[in-house]
This record gives C-alpha cells, structure tokens and sequence, in this order.
C-alpha cells in the first residue's frame, strides 16, 4: 500500500467527469499566454500580439481495493469466480482504471473538478498508471487534461446582386477561376498611339 500521509485531500467535490477518486495527491493547473518575439510597433493593439492557449490541468491521483466500494466489488468479483465468470481485472481499480480508459477514448468533452476551479470541456490527454509491489492492490495515476474550445457559427444569405447598392464590395464572393499574368512584349518599331499618330 502506498504512504497516503501527505495527501491533499479526499473531498468529493473533487471529480473527473463523473469519476471521484479516493484521495488526490496533486493538482497542478496552467494557464498560459503565448506572446509573440516579433517586436511591437509603438502604439500597436499588444492583444493583437498575444493570444491566451487553451488551460491544462494536471492531477495525481488514486484508488484502493480496500475502500467500502473496493470491498464490495470484491464480493462481486469472488461471487463471479465461484459461479464461472472471469475474475481477471474484475476487482475495483481494475474497473474505475478501465472508466477512465474509456473516458479518454470517447473523446467526448467533460468538466474537471478541483480544489481551486472548475474546467469545463476538457479532455484527457495523457494517463499514466504504475504498478509496484507495494501497489498491486491500489490504483495512482496521473492524467493531464486538456481544454477545447468551442465555437457557435452561423451562416447567413446575403441579397441578390441586384438589390445592392454597391455589390462590388458588399456582394458575396464569387470564383472567377484562376488569374495568370500574361507576359507581354513591345510591338516593332516601338509604341505607337492608339490613333496611329506619331
């Protein structure tokens, strides 16, 4: 088992979408700005130069076989052995392991709950568990969590050409196809006006 002595706390408040662990350890959250190395002009929008990344969140975590709910998924789990089922993995870590496994993978958004904040539309980028002989009934993991954001678009239909007071600028765009440049040459003898005079 391991040592739970410095554990922050085993507050239910705490949760990972709908899964609240047992005792969390560390919760580590970010908030960054990327700014750009382009030098600024003078006077410029600064808020034209930087832009806020989407937040991270990062929690330690874990589990035990030997909470109320890991004993009675044990009775389930024996209960099974006995009439033929498979026991393998079906112990109470093995199961919340396998949610958390399964949240990852759905790639549906949920909120994260910690002691400071709340994240919503998050979703889990990395989860990382290790198992050690002083840890094989337990489960610790860290999982990294990540938010998307997420836009509302609308589409709209402008009016006809002809109901524009000026549809080259307020028309909707149309494809001209492609434009090349052609190359051109001077005629012999030189330029000659357009009336033929010299």
């Amino acid at each position: 088992m391991p040592n739970f002595a410095g554990f922050i706390t085993i507050d239910p408040k705490r949760s990972i979408d709908s899964i609240v662990a047992h005792v969390t350890l560390e919760e580590v959250g970010t908030d960054e700005l990327q700014i750009t190395d382009h030098p600024v002009e003078q006077g410029a929008e600064i808020t034209d130069h930087a832009y806020k990344k989407n937040p991270e969140v990062v929690i330690r975590c874990g589990w035990s076989n030997a909470s109320l709910a890991g004993v009675i998924d044990s009775v389930k789990g024996l209960f099974s052995a006995i009439t033929g089922g498979d026991a393998f993995g079906s112990d109470y870590v093995s199961g919340v392991y396998n949610q958390l496994l399964a949240l990852q993978q759905s790639r549906i958004p949920f909120d994260v709950s910690t002691g400071k904040r709340v994240y919503t539309n998050m979703l889990m980028r990395s989860l990382t568990q290790t198992t050690d002989p002083s840890s094989e009934y337990t489960l610790m993991v860290t999982a990294t969590f990540r938010q998307v954001l997420i836009v509302s678009t609308s589409a709209t239909t402008l009016p006809p050409r002809g109901d524009q007071a000026s549809p080259a600028s307020t028309a909707e765009t149309e494809n001209a196809g492609d434009k090349q440049v052609a190359q051109s040459f001077p005629a012999p003898g030189g330029w000659q006006p357009p009336d033929g005079g010299g």
